[in-house]
């Protein structure tokens, strides 16, 4: 039964368009490596160390701009990071509207300190920012989906046995490992409204 709802953030709650993405770091920065690093579930490179926690947000910027058209900065390097990410559209702000005040909700993203402030910005538009008990940022615990001990450490904090715990995310391969630790996750495939997964 479940008693505790945790929602992924990039391509579940908030859309996602790498195509812009890559598209921006080229346009603005001259920064064509862009495309070996956008990956829609798992970053790669120095995108995924960042994500991991293993750089900073200045060392990210400062790897960027070494191979950047020259006179670029590290605002129109942060602006194309937040270029990737979509407004939380109307149905996906509703469906988790529904099940707040029903059951306890939580945050756990592989996520940087770059796009972070972005995404928290977007749900308070969206009128569901001040919704969630705890986020698990892998940025910030220097762990990423979908390890183990990322699940363990949120399941830990929840304080619920891992059956009682609902997770969404739009990676199989995440919904898969949190399946191995007894968490009730399910997938939200492509196209598929939030809704329909939720209690």
């Amino acid at each position: 039964m479940t008693k505790a709802v945790v929602f992924d953030i990039g391509g579940v709650i908030i859309g996602l368009d790498l195509e812009r993405g890559v598209r921006t770091f080229k346009e603005v920065l001259g920064y064509e490596r862009i495309t070996e690093l956008l990956d829609p579930c798992h970053q790669k490179g120095i995108f995924g160390a960042m994500e991991g926690g293993e750089i900073s947000a200045d060392e990210f910027r400062a790897r960027v701009l070494e191979e950047s058209r020259p006179g670029s900065t590290a605002e129109q390097v942060d602006r194309c990071v937040r270029s990737i990410l979509n407004p939380v559209t109307p149905e996906t702000a509703a469906a988790v509207r529904s099940v707040y005040g029903r059951y306890p909700l939580y945050l756990l993203s592989n996520n940087n300190p770059i796009g972070m402030p972005a995404c928290l910005e977007l749900m308070e538009k969206a009128g569901i920012g001040g919704l969630y008990e705890d986020m698990f940022v892998s940025s910030e615990m220097k762990m990423l989906k979908p390890s183990l001990e990322f699940y363990r450490e949120a399941v830990r904090r929840i304080g619920l046995p891992p059956e009682e715990i609902l997770f969404i995310d739009d990676s199989l391969t995440n919904v898969e490992a949190a399946r191995a630790l007894g968490i009730d996750a399910r997938w939200l495939e492509p196209g598929m409204p939030l809704s329909q997964l939720l209690p």
